[in-house]
């Protein structure tokens, strides 16, 4: 009994250790006005107004600094009644015919991630990028369950949008966002166009059985999986991975393009994982394109 007992034990701690491990969010204090962001390279000073959360790029003198892109920061809800903040990122002087929702990893908040997606807005679209529940200044409490309500309930939001209507939708998600964005897909495949899939894990169990093999897989709680959801999409799919990504294993991103149905593309790029826009914006921006043809 007091083995068996030790065992349960064991397994409780380990679950809960992996499980954990999804969800890594910076959470920024509600009603904060400025925040210092320190790089190895650079320092950022940024200054929010406390109901939008508007931000503006200050330099070490304390002067704005404008970006190089329209930004508009908004507080929309999510259906599981918490307040979400999002930025709609637009290229100057253009009217963008592709719209962009981008779902960010496990980790950070905007302010680490939305730099992720910029390159692509040279290209000509705009790219809505938010953050989950307990993310950033968005309320409640990171959890798998919420992450995708809120991807879901931002998608509502979305086409909601008087800048949405009219263009085609696409949906980018990168590292454990590319994994939710299979599922969001599969759900919600009437309301968009296409979908991208950037360094991302098939399944929580697979991820979790690679850093652990058996015991990861056993202790994980699965709940949805992005190599189940994509066999029920059937519109344009691009599967991007690296074969130098060092968080998530290039197989992954193989499975996860094998369960998907056609009209299908791999995209194998190099360097670091998610880091594909960085580095191949206009080879990317062309085939998100080229996929949007296809319809």
């Amino acid at each position: 009994m007091k083995f068996l007992f030790l065992i349960t034990i064991c397994f409780v701690c380990c679950s809960c250790s992996f499980n954990g491990m999804y969800l890594q969010p910076t959470k920024v204090p509600a009603g904060a006005k400025k925040l210092t962001m320190r790089s190895k390279t650079d320092t950022m000073y940024v200054a929010f107004d406390t109901i939008s959360h508007q931000p503006t790029l200050l330099s070490s003198k304390k002067d704005t600094l404008p970006f190089d892109f329209e930004l508009e920061s908004v507080v929309y809800a999510s259906s599981n009644g918490h307040k979400l903040n999002g930025w709609m990122m637009k290229p100057k002087g253009q009217q963008p015919a592709i719209t962009i929702l981008h779902m960010h990893g496990n980790a950070g908040f905007l302010l680490q991630q939305y730099e992720a997606m910029t390159p692509l807005l040279k290209n000509g679209f705009q790219i809505f990028v938010f953050d989950y529940s307990g993310f950033g200044f968005s309320e409640g409490k990171a959890t798998r369950k919420n992450v995708l309500t809120d991807a879901l309930s931002t998608l509502d939001y979305l086409k909601g949008r008087a800048d949405v209507k009219g263009t085609k939708l696409v949906l980018y998600g990168q590292s454990l966002g590319g994994h939710l964005s299979a599922v969001v897909a599969a759900q919600r495949e009437k309301d968009i166009d296409a979908l991208v899939v950037e360094g991302a894990f098939s399944s929580h169990k697979d991820i979790a059985a690679d850093m652990v093999p058996v015991l990861g897989r056993v202790c994980v709680k699965e709940g949805y999986s992005a190599k189940r959801s994509i066999k029920e999409f059937h519109k344009p799919v691009l599967i991007i991975h690296s074969t130098e990504d060092a968080t998530i294993p290039f197989k992954m991103g193989k499975k996860i393009f094998a369960a998907a149905n056609a009209p299908k593309d791999f995209y194998e790029i190099k360097q670091c994982h998610i880091c594909g826009p960085s580095y191949y914006p206009d080879e990317i921006s062309e085939k998100i394109k080229k996929m949007l043809e296809q319809l």
